[in-house]
C-alpha cells in the first residue's frame, strides 16, 4: 500500500502545467490591482519602459536586477519573481522534446553506472 500511494506521489509531483505563464503576466496583474501603469512602475523604479514592457510581455526574463527593483517598488519578495521565472524557463525546456530525449539517454547512461 506504500509503494502505491509513493508512486501515486510521484506521478502528481511529475507533473507539469502545458499552459506556460511567463511571470510578467503576474506583474500585469500586480499593476492592475494597484492602478498602476507600466510606465509608472519603470519610472518608479528608475528603468527603460521599453525593457519593463518587454518583461511584462513575456519577451524578457526577470532578472536579480528587475526582481529587487519589483520588491522596492511593489513590496513583493524579489525571490518570488525570480521562482516564478526559474519555474517558467523549467515548465518551458520541459516542452522541448528534443531536450527531454536527450536527458533520457543521459539519465539511461547515468543508471548504467
Amino acid at each position: 500500500m506504500s509503494t502505491v500511494k509513493s508512486t501515486q506521489r510521484r506521478l502528481a509531483n511529475d507533473m507539469t502545467s502545458s499552459l506556460l505563464i511567463h511571470p510578467g503576466e503576474m506583474i500585469k496583474d500586480e499593476l492592475e490591482a494597484r492602478g498602476i501603469t507600466q510606465k509608472e512602475l519603470a519610472q518608479q523604479m528608475g528603468v527603460s519602459y521599453t525593457v519593463f514592457n518587454e518583461i511584462v510581455n513575456g519577451k524578457r526574463p526577470v532578472t536579480t536586477e528587475y526582481a529587487l527593483l519589483l520588491e522596492a517598488s511593489l513590496g513583493t519578495s524579489a525571490s518570488l519573481w525570480l521562482r516564478l521565472q526559474a519555474d517558467y524557463n523549467m515548465q518551458k525546456v520541459r516542452q522541448d522534446k528534443s531536450f527531454m530525449q536527450r536527458l533520457d539517454r543521459i539519465r539511461k547512461y547515468a543508471a548504467v553506472l
